[in-house]
């Protein structure tokens, strides 16, 4: 199968705007996981038998299952307990639920890293737990777990291709349909592998400014 230049071309107009799609879901999961990570964390924290329990099981299924057969559920199974989403809501849904976890995990080893002193000397100054983990615990495990945030984020951004699955117009989909249309999938497919570079790289560059600003607060 020969590379043709001018399919190639041609497909960059509609793969980069399907491929903005990507980059908007990417943005969205990594916000709505990052307070849902918090907050499985914090939930973690207070070490409640059953509470710990019900946690331990939800992250052993989103750990012990590939992230596909989450999308399939979300977008599947949801219905059935009469929970209709569109594909896009639900492919989020799945994608936040499993990057959550994983946030959540990245957490718990970087509250290993905070001075319990800290934390005895807040809570003797009369702050309230909230305030503590708010004003105290996670400036700190931000900072702390920074570049570990932005490689979860890049798994999140691969992953919303497997979203074409259920229908969602995106990247990969729009490239397969081109290919289809085309009968040549190789000069899409190029495309859109190239497209998702770029947006790794720029993702990667925000954490790297990001880590070089909180390094000159820390200064």
């Amino acid at each position: 199968m020969k590379f043709d230049l001018d399919n190639f071309v041609g497909a960059l107009p509609r793969i980069g705007e399907a491929l903005l799609i990507n980059a908007w879901m990417t943005a969205v999961v990594c916000l709505l996981s990052l307070a849902a990570g918090v907050a499985l964390t914090i939930l973690r924290s207070f070490k409640i038998a059953w509470l710990n329990a019900v946690c331990s099981v939800f992250i052993s299924f989103i750990r012990g299952t590939p992230i596909l057969v989450q999308i399939f559920l979300c977008y599947y199974a949801l219905p059935a307990l009469g929970l209709n989403l569109s594909a896009t809501s639900a492919g989020i849904l799945a994608l936040t639920l499993n990057s959550a976890v994983f946030i959540s995990e990245i957490f718990r080893g970087g509250l290993r890293s905070i001075n319990e002193g800290q934390i005895e000397a807040a809570t003797a100054l009369g702050l309230r737990p909230a305030h503590i983990w708010w004003n105290v615990i996670l400036p700190q495990l931000l900072r702390i777990s920074l570049p570990l945030l932005v490689s979860e984020s890049s798994i999140v951004l691969k992953a919303t291709a497997l979203l074409s699955v259920i229908t969602v117009v995106e990247g990969l989909r729009v490239a397969q349909q081109i290919g289809a249309a085309n009968f040549s999938p190789l000069e899409p497919f190029v495309a859109v592998a190239i497209g998702f570079v770029v947006l790794y790289l720029i993702l990667t560059g925000i954490g790297q400014i990001a880590e070089r600003r909180l390094a000159l607060k820390v200064r």
